[in-house]
């Protein structure tokens, strides 16, 4: 049996920093992958690094969507926190994309990409208008009720981090990691070519 506790909103902040940091490892993560792809190049030792990547491409994605996933139910069916209707938007699109990943990264399956890279990409997309509605509520186009706004966040951290955030980071690292390429040696074959002219 579950253990009951006095003051539930301080599990209930534990748990909204936990996913905070979570979410800004993963644009941490997200962003040292990109600046590692564009430094892979003109750089063999980066090239090197990126390939030692290759096979988190899909691990990484199913780990981050399936615990979105989970998070996003933890928050509204254990603290009671409703959906708002850009929220749905994003389940519909994080769900799925979690299942198909998990699957995916257990078989091995590169090709999910093709699936998966327009259902994170659209998600994304809505994920980043909804963070924006959060801080310029008047960009709101109606799609917004008043008993589960879309421009009020139940929660921030950090002064910046909310649900919308989360999504976005889970969706943006999603697209990152599944884009990698395929061990990575291309782009360091294409390195070591052009700084050998032999």
């Amino acid at each position: 049996m579950l253990e009951r506790y006095d003051d539930p909103r301080v599990n209930n902040e534990a748990a909204e920093l936990f996913f905070a940091l979570l979410a800004l490892l993963c644009v941490a993560a997200s962003v040292g992958v990109i600046v590692l792809r564009i430094v892979a190049r003109t750089s063999a030792p980066a090239g090197d690094l990126l390939a030692g990547l290759a096979p988190f491409a899909l691990p990484v994605p199913a780990l981050v969507t399936a615990v979105s996933m989970l998070g996003s139910l933890y928050f509204s069916n254990v603290v009671g926190y409703r959906p708002c209707v850009l929220c749905w938007y994003q389940r519909a699109a994080m769900y799925p994309l979690a299942v198909m990943l998990v699957i995916a990264a257990v078989r091995r399956d590169r090709g999910v990409s093709r699936y998966a890279l327009p259902i994170a990409g659209i998600g994304a997309a809505i994920a980043l208008y909804h963070w924006l509605l959060e801080r310029w509520p008047t960009l709101d186009t109606g799609s917004c009720s008043a008993d589960a706004p879309c421009s009020v966040p139940y929660f921030e951290n950090f002064g910046f981090v909310t649900l919308a955030l989360m999504a976005l980071a889970a969706f943006i690292t999603t697209l990152v990691f599944l884009t990698l390429p395929v061990g990575g040696d291309r782009v360091l074959a294409t390195t070591t070519a052009r700084k050998d002219p032999s």
